[in-house]
């Protein structure tokens, strides 16, 4: 039978150390049989996590024999990792294990150097600090999951139930992950390279100059807005509203107007039951195919695929207004 040990250090995130435990240890095969054995290891026989603390039934050992290791984060993502978490996360690698980290458990994973020269992810309140602090992996902000292979990363909260689903599919087919999937109450159909959803900008710092014009520019995004009409509000050249832009917000003024407009977009898909056509219009955006484009660009995912996701019922159901 293939082990999952899903390893819990000291400050485990609880939603992260259960995510794994909970899919793999109800996944069935179809003739009834578990398709996981799931152990609970740790460097030391207790843990804290978070609001409580639990006993741990297993060491680093099992991870010499483990089919996958799982690493969720801690509520410290950047804190030291126990040497010896490092040596048996490398010595499970060099013995054949897949590895794959939940949300803040790629720092613990980069650490051990097996994330260099690869692709990763994590929180996307995390990735810049990932990035920094281990700026041999290549970190994309944008995705739920990367799989490497034998090497995966997940992003935070929900993109876990993701992976590990996700992995389920890798190991036992669609209809066995389908099952595990409504056990969880997910969908199966999130792809690893749909984005995580944060559209929005980083927050402008206290007293930037471009404040006005930004708080002008949402007003007006249904507009057909062009550079030169938000320069000329602006009262400054395309060339200088260009560099101020990148400087204050690290993007361009027509691709913060578009993010703008796609995360109006997402509301609407959420919520109405609007064609995606009136959205297209609604927005601000000149065409549907336009707003098709710019969609998958920002999000990852098509307009309609985002509503199947996060649509509720009478979004799915009702006819076209």
């Amino acid at each position: 039978m293939h082990t999952v040990a899903v390893l819990a250090l000291d400050s485990v995130v609880p939603f992260d150390l259960a995510t794994p435990m909970e899919v793999f240890h109800r996944t069935r095969l179809p003739d009834g049989r578990a398709g996981y054995r799931v152990l609970v290891c740790a460097a030391t026989p207790t843990v804290t996590a978070g609001a409580f603390s639990m006993a741990v039934p297993w060491g680093l050992d099992v991870l010499a024999d483990a089919d996958t290791v799982v690493v969720p984060g801690v509520s410290d993502p950047a804190a030291a990792t126990p040497p010896a978490v490092l040596d048996s996360l490398r010595a499970a690698a060099a013995n054949g294990a897949r590895i794959a980290s939940i949300c803040g458990g790629a720092f613990t994973l980069a650490a051990t150097g097996l994330l260099d020269g690869r692709r990763a992810t994590t929180h996307w309140l995390a990735t810049d600090r990932l990035a920094a602090q281990y700026p041999r992996v290549q970190v994309d902000p944008n995705v739920l999951y990367v799989d490497n292979g034998q090497f995966l990363t997940s992003a935070g909260a929900a993109a876990g139930l993701d992976l590990c689903l996700h992995l389920v599919r890798r190991d036992h087919g669609a209809a066995v992950a389908a099952d595990a999937a409504r056990l969880s109450v997910m969908p199966l159909e999130r792809a690893g390279g749909q984005a995580q959803f944060i559209t929005h900008e980083p927050p402008v710092p206290e007293g930037a100059t471009l404040e006005p014009l930004l708080a002008w520019m949402r007003d007006n995004a249904r507009r057909e807005l062009t550079l030169a009409d938000i320069a000329r509000h602006a009262g400054m050249s395309t060339r200088t509203l260009n560099r101020r832009f990148r400087d204050q917000t690290g993007t361009t003024p027509l691709r913060w107007l578009h993010r703008v407009r796609v995360h109006r977009a997402q509301h609407l898909l959420e919520t109405t039951s609007h064609p995606v056509d009136r959205v297209a219009t609604h927005v601000g955006f000149g065409s549907a195919t336009a707003f098709r484009d710019h969609f998958r660009r920002i999000t990852g995912t098509s307009p309609q695929a985002y509503r199947r996701s996060f649509g509720g019922r009478d979004t799915l159901t009702a006819g076209p207004r």
